[in-house]
């Protein structure tokens, strides 16, 4: 098998659908071929990060300021795209150790999390639960539901909802973040079900503590600060409704394209039992090459997004090189190649087909 082959989506839904031990081969092979791959380059994160805020900050201006609604469009496009990697560093930095890319968190909060009103803390803490192994698609997972087992609206709905993102968070962080600093039966509300990107309803977060409480402070109050202060320079006339509306309109559509990857980067079929290893994995989803287009909907790694749940603290930018060494190595029977799918929409459709049949095949 060549290292960019993939196998069908048919032969990877029967495989996935067996209920099955762990490939005891599989993570042994993960955990020995990639032993030096865990440090992340610091360089490779800054010049990311920041070419992608950077330009799409500046697409940004040029959708608010073109003549021509071609050039608009084209610069709101490219602003979604770029913008939509920048913020996806905040998967990365939930699964930085501490100390690995000093200020690197600092960093990313103040050029993309206030401003996006997605700071680090809204993620921090949720998306590593979702990677204990005992709490993996169940009930317990804030990141998690059997969407392949539910009615049919909710696959829409589950991306319609993301559309009134950027509203939603500009509420939260304007009005809620200082009325619940002085109400706190409402403290205890934003605190447990608006602190999160979470999509478990019945997920309850804690409030924080320690070193954690003092950063989310900061990180709170700095987004607070931004959503209070764009309402007020549009209501005050300094800067024009329309621009703030763009500026919306953009990271709306950034949040409809995560929302759109968050569908496909699980199969979601489990019923909210306990899992193997090699369970979570196949129900996992990679979209390695030679596609393309994965590169776009699902940048900074998250095409791997089952070998990361594999082996979650590889850095995105090794993830290829672990991916190719896996599929070189292991045999054609291995659980790896199963979750190895070759585009979106494929995927799309099998989700819709289980949902609507009220499960996946047999």
């Amino acid at each position: 098998m060549t290292p960019d082959a993939v196998q069908p989506l048919d032969q990877a839904h029967a495989a996935s659908a067996k209920p099955r031990g762990d490939d005891k081969a599989m993570l042994r092979a993960a955990a020995n071929l990639t032993r030096e791959l865990n440090q992340p380059k610091a360089a490779i994160y800054w010049a990311d990060m920041l070419a992608s805020a950077l330009t799409g900050y500046a697409m940004v201006a040029v959708a608010i300021l073109a003549s021509s609604p071609w050039v608009a469009l084209g610069a709101a496009v490219i602003a979604v795209l770029t913008l939509y990697r920048a913020g996806l560093f905040i998967h990365e930095i939930t699964h930085l150790k501490a100390g690995a890319l000093p200020g690197f968190k600092l960093g990313w909060n103040l050029l993309v999390g206030v401003p996006l009103m997605a700071p680090s803390f809204m993620y921090e803490g949720i998306h590593n639960m979702h990677h204990a192994k005992t709490r993996y698609g169940t009930v317990e997972d804030p990141e998690y539901l059997p969407l392949a087992l539910m009615k049919p609206w909710t696959l829409p709905m589950f991306v319609v909802i993301a559309v009134l993102g950027p509203v939603a968070l500009l509420f939260r962080f304007a009005v809620l973040t200082p009325l619940s600093l002085l109400i706190p039966k409402l403290r205890d509300v934003v605190v447990g079900k608006m602190s999160g990107l979470q999509i478990n309803p019945k997920f309850v977060r804690r409030r924080p503590e320690g070193e954690f409480a003092r950063e989310w402070a900061w990180q709170e109050a700095g987004a607070s600060i931004f959503a209070i202060g764009l309402i007020a320079l549009v209501v005050s006339g300094v800067v024009p409704l329309r621009a703030a509306a763009i500026y919306i309109g953009i990271t709306s559509a950034a949040l409809v394209l995560n929302q759109i990857r968050t569908l496909v980067a699980h199969l979601w079929e489990n019923d909210g039992e306990a899992m193997t290893v090699t369970e979570q994995y196949l129900d996992t989803v990679n979209v390695p090459p030679p596609g393309v287009w994965a590169e776009l909907w699902a940048p900074v790694g998250l095409r791997y997004h089952a070998l990361h749940h594999l082996l979650p603290g590889i850095p995105y930018h090794a993830l290829p090189v672990a991916h190719r060494r896996l599929i070189a190595e292991l045999a054609p029977d291995s659980a790896y190649h199963a979750s190895n799918h070759k585009a979106l929409l494929p995927l799309v459709v099998r989700l819709a087909k289980s949902s609507w049949r009220g499960g996946p095949a047999a």
